[in-house]
């Protein structure tokens, strides 16, 4: 694919493909009612995995005793922070209209990042499916028991295989394991060791890759497709995946709720999600915006060397472009969004819903992360970091003073609320946590 003809009369993405910080508008962006018949999702599908995730919640908190004071149920705090929101002004002197929260998938249990929703919940799904194919439950059953011996026998007749940059592959791999699965992560260049090793060391086989996620991918997909006995979790293309995600907003509306956020006509409510391959941010985002419609403002966030949502979108080729046909190498220091290709399944929903796309230095996560450390005490990893730069640059971006204007949001941004969506970081080692709070990189030129 040529780079000049793609970058050829769109100023936008030759900035992209000069590694510049940009905030991309999504031209296809429909008012809700428009984007859902479009997208022609059934929101029962939505209802029926918030569903599954309670009926398997006492099973959920016999395998893992660090969910018993939530009954079985995985969902992270939503947490505002002031501090936050003073310390990011006066470091990168903007002004954040409104309120600041932050979601802290970072800390969901068992996982420690995002992935918890959607990798667990399709695990979930197969381990349900199989169980009731060979009539060893049936669906009104208290599905507490497939934690008894015989059900771990069964389901070890089975692998399940997974490719990963990093949090996928521990939901996944965990997860399968608990259950008694055998589990193959195959991760990519980007993976960081203390992630294979957490792997290992919970009984997954970890097959190691000197290329990028979309190959780590690839040869996992292939490999399983040779086994009668295996499942493979595709994050390019997983709808299982995807609504497990989604289940998020249900969850959310409460957690705002509690916290007085009103999110109405006269009071938006925008989100931040750190962007990979996209089945995660989009899967919330699609939740959201059943929920909210247009009141609520969807943003992703990606890497300047790794935005492959945004060269999907931008061209309208989703899949079928790579960031290196932009002449883009993909290597950033936020290995979880080191993704080279988009998922097809959601960068074709995102097209009628997402407001658009971020792209940040890798150079502002380490100093997000000081800041949150300083401010809030919370620590998260540098990848999820990458969410406060869409609270930060949105209204000093004149694309994003344009958007404001183009919504009828100019004179309600005083009753905005942002929520930055930590996508991982609580299940980080302290040395390395302490080393990421270390690192300063140079301001890219």
């Amino acid at each position: 694919m040529n780079k000049d003809e793609l970058i050829k009369d769109n100023k936008e993405l030759k900035r992209v493909s000069e590694l510049k910080e940009v905030l991309w508008l999504n031209p296809r962006l429909l008012p809700y009612h428009e984007a859902a018949e479009k997208i022609k999702m059934d929101l029962s599908a939505i209802d029926d995995a918030e569903n599954r995730l309670k009926k398997f919640a006492p099973l959920i908190e016999i395998l893992f005793p660090e969910t018993r004071s939530s009954h079985g149920i995985i969902e992270s705090l939503l947490k505002e922070i002031s501090s936050m929101k003073q310390e990011l002004e006066s470091f990168y002197g903007c002004c954040i209209s409104g309120r600041l929260l932050l979601k802290m998938d970072s800390h969901l249990a068992i996982a420690g990042s995002v992935k918890a929703r959607g990798g667990i919940y399709e695990v979930l799904k197969y381990a349900e499916t199989l169980a009731l194919q060979n009539n060893l439950i049936k669906e009104d059953d208290d599905y507490s028991v497939l934690a008894g011996q015989k059900y771990r026998d069964f389901f070890n007749q089975y692998k399940i295989q997974v490719g990963s940059t990093g949090n996928l592959g521990l939901s996944i791999g965990i997860t399968s394991a608990a259950l008694g699965f055998n589990v193959t992560v195959h991760m990519s260049s980007d993976a960081k060791q203390w992630k294979k090793d957490l792997l290992r060391s919970k009984g997954a086989e970890v097959v190691e890759y000197d290329s990028d996620f979309s190959k780590a991918v690839e040869e996992g997909r292939k490999l399983s497709d040779q086994d009668p006995m295996s499942y493979f979790v595709d994050d390019e293309n997983s709808m299982n995946l995807f609504l497990g995600y989604s289940v998020a907003a249900r969850r959310l509306k409460k957690q705002l709720d509690d916290l007085n956020v009103t999110v109405d006509d006269e009071h938006p409510l925008f989100v931040y999600l750190p962007c990979g391959v996209g089945g995660a941010p989009g899967g919330i985002t699609y939740g959201l915006k059943s929920v909210y419609r247009d009141n609520v403002h969807c943003f992703f966030v990606e890497p300047t060397h790794a935005p492959s949502m945004l060269a999907g979108m931008a061209t309208g080729l989703h899949n079928d472009i790579c960031v290196q046909d932009l002449g883009i190498d993909g290597r950033t220091h936020a290995d979880g969004l080191a993704v080279g290709r988009p998922s097809k399944l959601v960068g074709k929903m995102m097209d009628y819903v997402l407001g658009g796309i971020f792209t940040v230095d890798d150079y502002k996560l380490y100093d997000n992360m000081r800041l949150l450390h300083s401010s809030e005490n919370i620590d998260i990893e540098p990848s999820a970091c990458a969410a406060f730069e869409g609270a930060v640059m949105l209204e000093k971006y004149a694309s994003g003073k344009t958007y404001i204007n183009n919504h009828g949001l100019a004179d309600k941004m005083a009753n905005a609320s942002h929520i930055a969506w930590a996508t991982g970081g609580s299940l980080v080692p302290y040395e390395i946590n302490r080393h990421f709070l270390d690192t300063h990189l140079d301001k890219q030129v």
